[in-house]
Parts: C-alpha cells; sequence; structure tokens
C-alpha cells in the first residue's frame, strides 16, 4: 500500500495515472457499453439477491428533498431544492377551480441541481485527460445534455445485494473525523469483522458517520465540498478487485478531504468512476440504515435504487432503498 500522504504532487500525479490505466475498463464490455460495472449484477446475481428479502423490513437511505439540504452553493452553484405549489389549498377556496365538476386538485413543482442530495454521479459526470467512461470526449455533453453515459442508460440498472460497511463503529467511533483516509485494507478488515462476505456485482455503502456529526452539532458546517472523512485513492483496488457494481457514502463527494493525492482532485472519481466505469452514489443517509444492520448483526440485504431516467443527464436524485 502507497503511504499517499507522503507524495509529492508529480508522483501523486503518476500514481493516478498508474492506476486509470489499471483499471480501465473501456471496451470490456463492448465500444457501445454505457453500463460500465453494473454489468457485473448479471442475472445470477440478481437473482441471488432477491433471495435476501426475508423479513420485509425497508430502509429508506436517501436525506429529505428540501430547503434544509446540504448545498451552501460552496462547488459549482449547487443549491438546495426549491419546492413551490401550482395549486393549492386557496386557489381551491378562492374559486380557482370551480369550472371543474366536484373534483378539486392539488399540484406542485420542483426546481433542483440534480446532484444537490442524495444522488448518482452518470458516466458522464467526471472526465479524465478530455475522456469519459469508454473513451469519448467532450463533445458528447453540450448545453442540452449528454448523448452518452447519461443517467437515464442505467435507469434499470443499480438494483442487486447491498452491502454496508460501517467504517465508523468499525473504528469504535460515532463518526470518523475529517480527513480520515479509508484504505482498501479497512474496507477489508471493516467487512470481516461484520461478518459478511463480498461477492461480484454487489452495491457496497459505506458509512463514515458524517450525518451523525452534522445532526449532533446541528449543522451542515461545511459539509458541502469541506474537509471530510472518505475513500482514499489506495481502496481503488479493493473496488478493483472485488468487481464491486456501484458504490456510495454518507459524505458529499465519497472520497476523503483534501484528497490524499497532492495535485489530483477526485482521484477515484477518475480511476473508479472515468476508468473502471463504476457508478458512484453521494450525500446517502446511512444513519438508520447501520442501527438496522447493528441491530439485527445483518449487512446483506436487497438494495434498490434506480435514478430518474431524465434524459441527457450527468447525474440523478435518488431514494436508496435497502430490504431486509
Amino acid at each position: 500500500m502507497t503511504d499517499t500522504h507522503t507524495l509529492p504532487t508529480d508522483s501523486a500525479v503518476e500514481l493516478v495515472d498508474e492506476l486509470c490505466l489499471r483499471y480501465r475498463n473501456w471496451g470490456r464490455w463492448g465500444a457501445d457499453d454505457q453500463r460500465g460495472t453494473l454489468n457485473f449484477i448479471t442475472p445470477s446475481v440478481l437473482a441471488h439477491a432477491a433471495t435476501l428479502v426475508q423479513t420485509g423490513k425497508v430502509v429508506s437511505c436517501a436525506l429529505p428533498f428540501n430547503s434544509d439540504g446540504p448545498q451552501a452553493g460552496g462547488f459549482g452553484g449547487r443549491t438546495n431544492p426549491v419546492h413551490s405549489m401550482l395549486q393549492d389549498g386557496g386557489d381551491i377556496a378562492l374559486g380557482a377551480q370551480d369550472h371543474l365538476d366536484i373534483l378539486r386538485y392539488c399540484d406542485d413543482a420542483v426546481s433542483m441541481p440534480l446532484q444537490c442530495g442524495t444522488q448518482w454521479d452518470a458516466l458522464a459526470h467526471i472526465f479524465y485527460r478530455g475522456q469519459m467512461y469508454n473513451g469519448h470526449g467532450l463533445e458528447k455533453v453540450t448545453s442540452t445534455g449528454a448523448t452518452v453515459n447519461s443517467i437515464d442508460k442505467i435507469a434499470d440498472g443499480v438494483v442487486g445485494r447491498g452491502v454496508f460497511l460501517d467504517m465508523a463503529r468499525h473504528h469504535g467511533v460515532p463518526w470518523l473525523d475529517p480527513g480520515h483516509s479509508i484504505s482498501g485494507g479497512d474496507l477489508a478488515a471493516c467487512a470481516q469483522r461484520q461478518g459478511v462476505q463480498i461477492r461480484s456485482g454487489d452495491i457496497v455503502l459505506i458509512r463514515t458517520g458524517q450525518m451523525a456529526q452534522v445532526r449532533s452539532e446541528g449543522t451542515w458546517g461545511e459539509y458541502d465540498s469541506g474537509p471530510a472523512p472518505g475513500l482514499g485513492v489506495d481502496s481503488a483496488h479493493w473496488f478493483s478487485d472485488n468487481e464491486i457494481a456501484a458504490l456510495a457514502t454518507d459524505t458529499w463527494g465519497a472520497e476523503v478531504l483534501p484528497n490524499d493525492t497532492p495535485g489530483v482532485f477526485q482521484p477515484l472519481h477518475l480511476i473508479l468512476l472515468v476508468n473502471a466505469g463504476m457508478t458512484i452514489g453521494e450525500i446517502f443517509d446511512l444513519e438508520e440504515l447501520g442501527n438496522v444492520c447493528e441491530q439485527d448483526g445483518r449487512y446483506e440485504f436487497f438494495f434498490t435504487a434506480p435514478p430518474l431516467p431524465i434524459t441527457g443527464a450527468v447525474g440523478s436524485p435518488v431514494n436508496p432503498l435497502a430490504i431486509f
């Protein structure tokens, strides 16, 4: 394992470039593939996942989509959702719908960046040296959206066996401190401690406890793109070697911040999302799931989290469900 904290910038860039090429899956599932590692969720993998539904208990891993969300405009001008009513009880009372026979209705709308809350990154979300997954260039994403690797291409893809790795409890703390880097060895040790076997095609959810910290302190603080615990660049080996289909964490950007690769921002997004083709989820609320898994002593479940099939979108809000 490389100690990335001691790497100079040039060596960090060289390491990330090397890992991008080592774990590149471009062409592995064909030149036209737009699903990446979700291809690991084969029919037999999915059929096995379905057998994990035993008690019928359902846990949502989504934050509420409202104006009290985590976005403070710290990255890319992202804002929290704005929910508005198009027709409400007042309109009905004032007679705005009196032209209708008997029936009255309420309608509403929402305006939001697609990456402002619990969400999946599409494979078109990130570029590495001018290319996204499977070698497509910048011209494939225009002002009207992405023509390849958009989120709608995996509308039926993010469903299978979910595995929960509670890194905070593994370390015996309510939450990991900002800057705590999670290595591949940490992930393996946590899985072993919890008694859960990792399989090809798993969707892995990783709890740092940052949501618990936010709630304990009563403020989002620097959650929006500030210092955070998260996945270190070394974890790329574990995700790739285990043929993980998708990963998600409870932090803003999944990776440790500041990143442990000087001169490279969000290296795992380059290595895993762009080159390996691995779908990445962020801002998942994993607190209730952590409590349920600890109480039941069970860290695997049927997991379903299909993105909204928004044509050309490079991300999507989602309501992930863990079903026991």
